[in-house]
């Protein structure tokens, strides 16, 4: 990142945090924070409290990004602040977690279109998401791309389709049987339980505010500039997603929520009639696979940059001469997402093994303004920015997202074991890749 090249205004980064946040877990997460909640009190909280803990973690990585703006996201930062190896283990956590969270998202938009084709068919979305994953890798591979301008045209639809689903709270429903029997995730837990599980979900709809560390050096006044885009951004989104969550609420209650699917299509087709809730969720499909294949074009970008480091193959490096496209990088993060599918098929288990992964990487990379303060780094730069109520906020943001892991533990103990048992494999197998490449060089 080049220092002096400013070039975001407060109005400007409040749109990036914006984007950054708000991608398609709105419009199905609402679902398991109703199952853990019980309460609308517990349910509506979760929202606002994420609201705030993402806050917390928007001003720390603001600040990391501030101090040592790298290239490389988490992997330049970990290994700069504890070391090569521990950053090669969360790093290597990271690729699967995205390939992970790029399933889960997969599933949700299958969801939708298999509640078109076959409500009752128990596993024709678990299909659905694994073929079009297959049809995703195979256009990736021929080169072709989504353009720009679709993608954008992605982001206003999801912006419109948020504001008619807010509408809905203050249309007359129609008498639609949409209700089933609700699954209850939490039945036997108490209230503050209910409450750490509802993180779950919510953080992973809150995800993407991490990203701010990559804009420190981007504005004229970070001391002021950041705070204020960040605190307007993430308001903002708290906003719009209590207001689609409350339509959710008048629409269909808790039970409703906590029983479906397929959540803003039903909530259109109990206002508009049942053909609109179809048209809805095939609509959903294509919305959702289109940030698939988002995700499938940007993480091969990650392989890349580690194994310019030296800690991922070389294979990772091989771009095809005709199509352009990094091949290794793309089989291989799609082969993780059908794995995915393969083995963990509900949407529910796969957010809790995405979130132990994410929490391990956000944890690690929040605790490292303690490393970089201690140091003094970028003390020197006039662009510097430092956050208020350190070090309270990073202590707060690491010690919520630990109970979170503590409170996945409690909800799925494989997770959490898998979990586990990927990152302490981590640490041969960086030696071994090290070994491997050393060897050929």
């Amino acid at each position: 990142m080049q220092r002096g090249a400013q070039q975001l205004t407060s109005f400007d980064l409040t749109i990036v945090v914006i984007s950054l946040v708000i991608g398609m877990g709105i419009f199905r997460t609402p679902t398991e924070v109703a199952g853990y909640a019980g309460t609308p009190m517990i349910f509506f909280l979760a929202w606002a409290a994420g609201a705030l803990i993402s806050y917390f973690g928007a001003l720390t990585f603001a600040e990391i990004g501030s101090r040592y703006p790298a290239t490389g996201g988490f992997y330049k930062i970990f290994s700069y602040c504890y070391s090569p190896v521990f950053a090669f283990m969360v790093n290597w956590i990271t690729v699967i977690s995205n390939a992970a969270s790029t399933a889960a998202v997969a599933i949700m938009g299958s969801e939708y279109l298999a509640s078109v084709l076959a409500p009752e068919s128990a596993y024709l979305s678990q299909f659905i998401a694994f073929f079009t994953v297959v049809m995703l890798m195979i256009i990736n591979l021929m080169g072709i791309r989504v353009s720009k301008s679709v993608l954008n045209a992605l982001m206003i639809l999801k912006v419109l389709f948020i504001l008619l689903l807010i509408s809905c709270a203050f249309l007359p429903s129609q008498e639609v049987a949409l209700l089933k029997e609700a699954p209850t995730h939490n039945s036997d837990a108490n209230s503050f339980t209910a409450f750490l599980l509802c993180f779950v979900p919510v953080f992973f709809t809150y995800g993407g505010y991490q990203q701010t560390m990559n804009f420190g050096g981007d504005v004229a006044t970070p001391s002021s500039t950041l705070p204020r885009a960040i605190s307007r951004g993430i308001l903002l989104v708290m906003l719009l997603y209590l207001a689609v969550n409350f339509s959710y609420f008048e629409v269909l209650g808790m039970d409703g929520m906590a029983s479906t699917k397929t959540l803003a299509s039903d909530v259109i087709g109990s206002v508009f009639g049942p053909t609109s809730s179809m048209i809805v969720s095939v609509i959903l499909f294509f919305a959702v696979m289109t940030y698939v294949n988002v995700s499938i074009m940007s993480n091969p970008r990650v392989y890349f940059a580690m194994a310019e480091d030296k800690v991922m193959p070389a294979a990772f490096l091989k771009v095809n001469e005709r199509t352009n496209v990094q091949t290794t990088g793309v089989v291989v993060f799609c082969g993780m997402i059908l794995l995915t599918l393969l083995f963990v098929s509900s949407f529910q288990k796969i957010l809790e093994y995405v979130m132990f992964f994410d929490s391990i990487s956000l944890i690690a990379a929040a605790a490292a303004i303690f490393v970089l303060r201690r140091r003094k780094t970028g003390e020197r730069e006039p662009a510097l920015y430092r956050m208020k109520g350190y070090p309270l906020v990073p202590i707060l943001y690491i010690a919520i997202y630990g109970a979170v892991n503590i409170s996945v533990l409690i909800a799925n103990p494989a997770a959490f074991g898998w979990g586990a048992l990927l990152f302490i494999l981590g640490f041969p197998l960086f030696y071994l890749i090290r070994r491997m490449i050393s060897g050929r060089s």
